[in-house]
């Protein structure tokens, strides 16, 4: 998946071609069909595997407390994520209408699984947002933008890290506007 996420985010997918995976894959085109019918089911399999990937956070931090903690733990799972995984999460941002209709809902459906779940932990470790669902939906989604974006700026060989970086955004999220 890595392979066909990488010239997927490179080419987009309409610019990408089953041969460019294939070679970037180093596996035959005939042994990527045997695997995947079509481009699209490819496409498909790369931001599956992504949006599970990320929604693996709930089950790790499910039964980190208090409230305070297990956002920060969430926050330091999904950056860790987003490591590495530069190509399937601009893949996941950019190509959605590349899919099926039904893909593109089950799709969908992950993301808004992860961004509740995320709301919920937002809403127990800040009580006061919690009462003000409009106002916690907005600040769930500046989280994401956050995060998301992370990948084409941060540098974990920088003066700051992941880590810190975690702390930061929860920092930022936990104080803001209060």
């Amino acid at each position: 998946m890595v392979g066909a996420a990488r010239i997927f985010a490179r080419n987009g997918f309409a610019g990408a071609s089953v041969s460019d995976i294939a070679e970037t894959c180093e596996i035959s085109k005939s042994l990527l069909y045997h695997y995947f019918p079509s481009k699209e089911a490819i496409l498909f399999a790369v931001m599956q595997a992504h949006i599970g990937d990320l929604l693996e956070v709930r089950a790790e931090c499910r039964t980190v407390a208090p409230a305070r903690d297990r956002f920060l733990a969430i926050t330091r799972s999904l950056l860790s994520r987003y490591a590495g995984a530069a190509n399937a999460q601009k893949v996941l941002l950019y190509e959605l209408d590349s899919l099926s209709p039904a893909e593109k809902t089950e799709i969908v459906g992950g993301q808004r699984r992860l961004i509740d779940y995320v709301e919920g932990a937002l809403a127990d470790a800040r009580a006061l947002l919690a009462k003000d669902p409009a106002r916690l939906r907005v600040t769930v989604m500046l989280y994401f933008g956050m995060l998301n974006w992370s990948h084409t700026w941060f540098d974990p060989q920088g003066r700051i890290s992941r880590d810190e970086l975690a702390r930061t955004v929860v920092e930022t999220m936990l104080s803001s506007g209060e």
